[in-house]
């Protein structure tokens, strides 16, 4: 199982939904990095189920950090972080043992691990593993924002209801999303909640879609061909169970355009800064960043977890059934995977600098003189 991913700047993640406890490992981040601990613990608390329109887990999330980081300040050494799990029920899924759920890693898994696997609340498929990503992205939310670039992430579109996108400049709409509880730039939150809520009467569930925007990448990074700024960030962002497609700019809808219209022309502003007047295609030309905002799109697909009868089949028996599942899930995930998107995007962004820059390129002191 390959659990790591990034070339200079490296996230590994370990641990199971129902097992002792998450652990997250970034290496490659430059020392003298400031680690703020009550900004983890806001990011975390981001992800965590909140009210009726989210699963009843309740996890602390009370993180330690167990090397990588002295006297608030990284080492350069790996920052490795654990999350105990505390709130868990297993016996919720004894009953689900030999039953493949529709749309999970269930059968997948059976076959690569040979019935090994931990299948307690998904194991190490479960959405449980993201604190291990939230946690580690604060760390480089708050080095990149130390470098002027900031990322953020909010609900596009939630059953039918429709946000309004980042506009040119999302630098402004990035800092309001900071802190926010439900993530999305206009007066929509009580729609899509009033959608959610309804799904889950039905005991069913919706997806929906998730916009992030760069703001402040510097002009030429990134690699063309197989280490493109589209094939570092898509690699990342696909890797988050129940994220099913992505998209740069204006993505699909070019398709439909001529040239003419999709094409980015170029001005040079009075600040002698070049920029495109329009940005269909995301920030990006020839998967190098060209210093607009990088702005993608991410299809997140329903809960497959839901309470309506299901037809699947019994491992143990060879035979066809139905299964029904219980126990405490989101009816939509849609709002706790904006927090996710963002981390794991910082650390998409750390990784590109790093190689293009240097490690030291995010640090954000004179170390030696600092210390």
């Amino acid at each position: 199982m390959k659990n790591s991913i990034g070339t200079s700047v490296v996230l590994t993640l370990a641990g199971e939904s129902h097992g002792p406890g998450i652990v997250a490992i970034l290496d490659g981040m430059a020392p003298g990095i400031h680690v703020d601990e009550s900004f983890i613990a806001d990011q975390l608390a981001r992800r965590r189920p909140c009210g009726a329109t989210e699963t009843a887990r309740r996890e602390p999330d009370d993180f330690s950090i167990l090397s990588g980081v002295n006297e608030g300040f990284t080492t350069g050494a790996p920052i490795a972080i654990f999350i105990p799990n505390t709130d868990v029920r297993s016996a919720d899924y004894a009953a689900l043992e030999h039953l493949v759920r529709p749309s999970h890693a269930d059968y997948p898994a059976r076959i690569k691990y040979k019935g090994f696997e931990d299948q307690r609340g998904g194991g190490h498929f479960s959405g449980r593993i993201t604190a291990g990503i939230v946690a580690a992205g604060a760390i480089a939310i708050s080095a990149l924002k130390a470098k002027d670039i900031r990322i953020g992430t909010h609900i596009l579109s939630c059953a039918g209801v429709e946000d309004e996108p980042f506009g040119p400049e999302p630098a402004a709409q990035i800092d309001r999303l900071d802190g926010s509880d439900f993530p999305v730039l206009g007066n929509v939150a009580d729609a899509m909640t009033e959608r959610i809520l309804a799904a889950r009467a039905d005991g069913d569930s919706v997806g929906g879609v998730i916009q992030t925007a760069i703001d402040g990448l510097p002009a030429g990074v990134g690699e063309p061909w197989f280490g493109s700024v589209e094939g570092v960030i898509a690699n990342a962002m696909l890797s988050i169970g129940g994220i099913k497609g992505i998209e740069f700019g204006s993505g699909f809808a070019l398709a439909g355009m001529r040239g003419s219209q999709a094409n980015d022309p170029w001005e040079m502003p009075g600040d002698g800064n070049p920029r495109t007047i329009t940005n269909h295609n995301g920030g990006v030309n020839g998967g190098i960043s060209n210093g607009m905002p990088v702005v993608f799109n991410c299809v997140v697909k329903p809960t497959p977890s839901i309470s309506i009868p299901q037809h699947t089949i019994d491992l143990r028996t060879g035979r066809n059934t139905t299964l029904q599942i219980n126990g405490r899930h989101d009816p939509a995930i849609v709002r706790r995977v904006c927090i996710v998107a963002t981390s794991i995007t910082a650390i998409a962004v750390c990784d590109l600098l790093a190689l293009h820059f240097g490690t030291d390129y995010i640090n954000q002191h004179d170390f030696w003189l600092d210390r």
